[in-house]
């Protein structure tokens, strides 16, 4: 038995095949898209996929919160790009934690312009891994990343000279603990190298730079076997951020994901490529002096290398089909 795809609220069938089809295009820890939608009358539902959680390098299972905030904001943003509103719950229901959100789409009205350009980006972005150019980023469009974060309810301090090279040091302390744990190592080859037919991880082709260890940004190295256009990221690269949240419950995780898509999206809209580096975030020790580093009045969510790359490949997504729920399975 297929899920059928039904209208729901103001979008008709097509519609919310678009709009989930955008949804499934957001970033996800290791690529693992762990997130289910199930289409009702009168709303679009958001599920995390647990069976999809990765129990080593996210065991409180924040990025999962996170990966199912970005493929919200998507959601939201191509719905409102189509000219309806997407009213939003977040966590409606306190028996069903893996419900996420609600969203309803209904009271037409003409689109923000602005939303609109975010919508035209969801195809274009993707994760670049590869060494960036060493152009700064103009001061405007740094502005306009802030803003993206705080229009969500999440932060993107500014961090000076003495943060950046702290936080230089935190990733690099943090990855070298990571490749320290088998289960951790592990974990993380069972998701990446990946064939070309796969529809989630990250396969070889869309790899990027090789880990340095000169002191600079170190990035993970998603690929199985070293690859000539792979360099090294040096202390040059042009903007490195931290979007952070002053709580860490669900709903802040939530939230903070949202955050990250809409932050990249703005980048993507401004021609600009990222890639995450999750480090000092996924190793407790090191996100709490991370938070330190911050001043301690903010949660840190995520860390982006924000700048200009070489062009790479798409990695995979699943199909719509793939991540739609049947009613009876919510029961199951």
């Amino acid at each position: 038995m297929t899920s059928a795809i039904t209208p729901v609220g103001l979008l008709d069938s097509d519609q919310v095949k678009s709009v989930l089809g955008a949804a499934v295009l957001a970033p996800s820890t290791h690529n693992t898209q762990p997130w289910r939608f199930r289409c009702t009358p009168v709303g679009l539902e958001l599920h995390a996929d647990t069976e999809r959680a990765l129990p080593v390098v996210d065991a409180g299972r924040r990025e999962l919160l996170l990966s199912c905030g970005a493929a919200l904001f998507n959601l939201r943003t191509a719905i409102h790009a189509l000219g309806a509103h997407p009213a939003t719950t977040l966590l409606p229901r306190r028996d069903e934690p893996d419900l996420l959100a609600v969203v309803r789409p209904f009271a037409a009205r003409k689109p923000d312009p602005r939303l609109v350009e975010l919508a035209g980006a969801i195809p274009r972005r993707h994760t670049n891994r590869t060494p960036f150019e060493k152009a700064a980023i103009p001061p405007s469009v740094v502005t306009r990343l802030r803003h993206a974060a705080e229009v969500e309810q999440a932060w993107l301090p500014r961090l000076d000279a003495v943060q950046l090279a702290r936080l230089r040091e935190l990733v690099n302390k943090s990855h070298h603990a990571q490749l320290a744990d088998p289960a951790f190592v592990a974990e993380w080859r069972y998701w990446t190298g990946r064939g070309r037919g796969s529809r989630d991880g990250v396969p070889d082709h869309a790899a990027g730079a090789m880990p340095a260890d000169d002191g600079g940004w170190i990035l993970r190295d998603f690929g199985t076997e070293p690859s000539p256009r792979r360099g090294r990221i040096d202390a040059s690269d042009p903007l490195v951020v931290v979007i952070g949240s002053f709580d860490d419950t669900r709903l802040d995780q939530l939230r903070a994901g949202q955050a990250m898509q809409r932050v990249l999206l703005t980048a993507t809209a401004a021609g600009l490529d990222a890639s995450f580096i999750s480090q000092p975030v996924e190793v407790g020790s090191v996100r709490g002096e991370l938070r330190d580093l911050l001043g301690g009045g903010l949660w840190p969510q995520i860390v982006l290398r924000l700048g200009r790359g070489k062009p790479v490949a798409w990695t995979p997504r699943r199909s719509v089909a793939d991540v739609l729920l049947e009613p009876d399975r919510l029961s199951a």
